[in-house]
């Protein structure tokens, strides 16, 4: 490690390259973020939807146009790759190129990458479209380096990682998994553990009455910024957090504006459906039948940390449980809530559905829809030091590595670790918004930062014995 840190021609090399590169960078970024990269419906060629397929296909070429070669996996997930493959196995990043909706609130479109103090705006700047650029750009420098690699290196991108991850389960039942994998997809300095994710239904037993309907969120892993509702009622008054108009003789519709974040770190949210659940239960608008499902709803919404329904718990390896719910919906006269909740290794996806399933009682039908074990890798293995110690290099700084309720493609690998490039601890702009929130932001000082990290960490990584 030494010797990489005091070999000042190669690191006076790298931050000649990533000037010169910075523009190109940011260019390429852009025409991700312009794809539009959200699930769709399946198709021939384009297992989840025809945008994440066109992501992909974006992605690749960029990859390719920089010299590095390419190969699709059967429409799910590509690779770029560098090196030659002696029998020793790969070392990879992962990243991927889809992208929850937009939602509402934005100034401007979404899908257009703006400019501002050197911040870039747009859906997907940060999950995940800027790091996918990044290793790419990273895999470049290695290759024109010169430098002879001891393993190859595939900078792999996935199109399903927001809505299931599916892309990577194939690719690791059908394609060896590498040696050790970085995800830049997640917070500097390093994560090395990972919280376990379990999601399910919430599901009313009893037809609406005098909620006709409710509706919130745009996906079950994000907190909703705005929800609305239907009701019956002869008169009702706004409040602070809800507004209520009079759309016809008894109808009124309710809105509420909440504060958007991503499931796995609700600090600071506010939750746009609790705000309208709360409002249907203070003015005792749901009849008899639908009360007790509202009420269930507002134990889930009353606590980001479970303890409304009795889901609390921490192990002292990762922060405590967080429980969120992200989606509403009515349809055909049924009302569904989504619930998402990172737990650590004292909770399970058992406990989890045999508690939700004794607060609902006749309520709610609770289907659980996914759940992933608790993800952990010692912080004294010889890659996670060998990572840390790059990102301390480079930033001056004296980090460890510390594990998140986020769920990252690293958990589905044998040996890897969430690695950047986003830094919670440093301010942005008022006009800046985070992952999978209005005016999601990234700064470009950081991103050519962290792309100097990837590249070192990518040389060190090479020296290890695995």
């Amino acid at each position: 490690m030494a010797d990489l840190f005091s070999d000042s021609a190669l690191l006076q090399d790298i931050d000649r390259y990533i000037r010169e590169q910075g523009d190109a960078v940011v260019r390429d970024i852009a025409r991700l973020v312009a794809i539009p990269s959200v699930e769709g419906t399946p198709e021939d060629g384009a297992p989840y939807g025809r945008a994440p397929r066109q992501a992909l296909a974006c992605g690749l070429d960029i990859a390719a146009e920089l010299g590095l070669r390419t190969v699709v996996c059967e429409d799910r997930l590509g690779y770029a790759e560098i090196g030659e493959d002696r029998g020793e196995g790969y070392l990879a990043t992962i990243t991927h190129l889809d992208v929850v909706p937009a939602g509402d609130g934005w100034p401007a479109d979404p899908f257009t990458l703006r400019e501002q103090d050197g911040y870039l705006l747009g859906r997907g700047v940060m999950d995940d479209k800027g790091p996918s650029v990044l290793c790419l750009y990273a895999l470049k420098y290695l290759q024109d380096s010169g430098r002879k690699l001891r393993y190859p290196l595939r900078a792999l991108l996935g199109s399903n990682e927001e809505t299931g991850m599916g892309d990577v389960d194939y690719y690791i039942e059908n394609y060896p998994a590498p040696l050790f994998l970085i995800s830049p997809d997640a917070d500097f300095p390093l994560i090395n553990g990972e919280k376990g994710i379990y999601q399910a239904l919430l599901i009313a037993r009893h037809q609406p009455d005098r909620v006709l309907s409710i509706s919130g969120g745009v996906a079950p892993n994000a907190v909703p910024a705005k929800a609305t509702a239907r009701v019956r009622a002869d008169s009702l008054a706004g409040s602070e957090k809800v507004r209520a108009v009079c759309v016809e003789p008894g109808i009124w519709e309710l809105t509420a504006e909440g504060i958007s974040g991503h499931a796995s770190t609700p600090e600071g949210t506010v939750n746009a459906i609790g705000l309208i659940v709360d409002y249907l239960l203070e003015n005792e608008i749901p009849g008899p039948a639908e009360f007790p499902y509202f009420r269930f709803l507002q134990k889930l919404h009353a606590a980001t940390n479970g303890s409304g329904l009795g889901l609390e718990s921490s192990d002292g390896r990762f922060t405590p449980l967080t429980a969120v719910g992200g989606q509403i919906s009515t349809e055909n006269g049924v009302v569904t809530q989504t619930i998402d909740c990172r737990y650590g290794t004292t909770m399970s996806g058992e406990k989890i559905i045999a508690l939700l399933r004794e607060q609902a009682g006749d309520a709610a039908d609770v289907q659980q829809t996914a759940d992933s074990v608790p993800f952990y890798i010692s912080p004294d293995h010889p890659a996670i030091q060998a990572c840390i110690e790059c990102y301390n290099f480079v930033t001056g700084e004296n980090q460890a590595p510390y594990t998140i309720g986020g769920g990252t493609y690293a958990r589905h690998f044998p040996k890897a670790c969430a690695f950047g490039p986003e830094h919670k601890d440093r301010p942005m702009p008022s006009f800046c918004g985070s992952i999978h929130g209005v005016n999601e932001a990234a700064s470009r000082a950081d991103f050519m930062e962290a792309l100097k990290i990837y590249i070192l960490a990518l040389f060190r990584l090479e020296e290890l014995e695995y």
